[in-house]
């Protein structure tokens, strides 16, 4: 993936000032991390969220602020409650020469033969898994062919992950991330209506649920890190 630079100033308006800064289409946010004294920036709104897009919280960002460039992780994203615009943005700034560890979502790609052959249920026991390495050898994201999952005895686990050398798992090898279970028949639905305490037997696991009609704390994700207080 080619080098993901953004460019940020040192931010003055703090508080509810900073309102001001998303009037003008730039959001407020916050630098801290290895080596670094926390300060508050600003930066592009429209920029910023191109470069969410590609980078996501497990890639490797170059933050330049005032003719010096900082290797970050995007650390944190506060979201407006009502329409989900990002509002503020935390930065972590981190040591290319030391491991930190990091949160990577598992994409999952194609359709299961167990799923639109044999009207099985698809079962994802995991959407991330935790890694170490070196901050350069961080994957964007696991890719996962489902089209290999071709019986209810099939799965993906993690030991099947496709990885570097260079990047520890930190998840168990032998642990599932999904598979296919066999589809719930009408007599078990109707056996499952019937017991005490069960209303509705689509919330019990293993039943397809109908489809509908047609500023914060950062996580802890690469390193613990001492939060200050969004401004």
């Amino acid at each position: 993936m080619a080098t993901i630079t953004l460019t940020a100033e040192p931010r003055t308006l703090v508080g509810k000032q900073s309102d001001k800064l998303r009037r003008a289409g730039k959001l407020p946010g916050v630098l801290y991390g290895h080596n670094v004294k926390p300060q508050n920036i600003e930066l592009n709104e429209k920029e910023f969220k191109k470069a969410f897009k590609q980078a996501g919280e497990s890639t490797i960002v170059t933050l330049a602020i005032e003719g010096k460039n900082y290797p970050v992780l995007i650390q944190d994203v506060q979201n407006h409650y009502l329409n989900d615009k990002a509002t503020h943005i935390d930065f972590y700034a981190v040591s290319m020469t030391e491991k930190l560890t990091a949160t990577i979502p598992i994409h999952f790609l194609g359709e299961a033969p167990a799923v639109k052959a044999l009207g099985g249920i698809l079962v994802k026991n995991l959407s991330e898994v935790e890694v170490e390495c070196l901050p350069a050898d961080l994957p964007h994201a696991f890719e996962v062919d489902l089209t290999s999952l071709n019986t209810f005895e099939d799965a993906v686990r993690v030991s099947d992950l496709k990885v570097s050398d260079k990047v520890k798992i930190m998840a168990q090898p032998d642990e599932t991330v999904v598979t296919v279970a066999p589809p719930r028949s009408e007599e078990e639905l109707k056996e499952l209506s019937e017991k005490p305490g069960v209303e509705d037997v689509t919330k019990v696991e293993g039943v397809v649920k109908p489809e509908a009609p047609a500023e914060g704390e950062a996580a802890e994700k690469p390193e613990k890190a001492e939060k200050k207080e969004k401004e």
